[in-house]
């Protein structure tokens, strides 16, 4: 098992990459929130609106790379 110092810091890695990416990557992700299925409802009193679609792609997306850690620190 590794040490929890290791995992932190490739945590910590992991999350500036990713929030670099989402800052400067520009019109990559404009479809997020904006797919088939995402609820919105907008009226004269007010709007609503839930990205149901979007996040079960986050989900999904979320629970891929949890799986690749995971496998990749598994160890032998």
């Amino acid at each position: 098992m590794r040490p929890a110092g290791n995992v932190l810091m490739m945590v910590g890695v992991l999350a500036i990459a990713i929030g670099l990416l989402l800052r400067y990557a520009g019109g990559l992700f404009t479809w997020f929130g904006h797919l088939p299925g995402d609820i919105r409802v907008q009226g004269t009193r007010g709007s609503f609106y839930a990205p149901i679609v979007s996040m079960v792609v986050a989900s999904v997306v979320l629970s891929v790379l949890a799986t690749l850690v995971a496998r990749l620190f598994r160890g032998p």
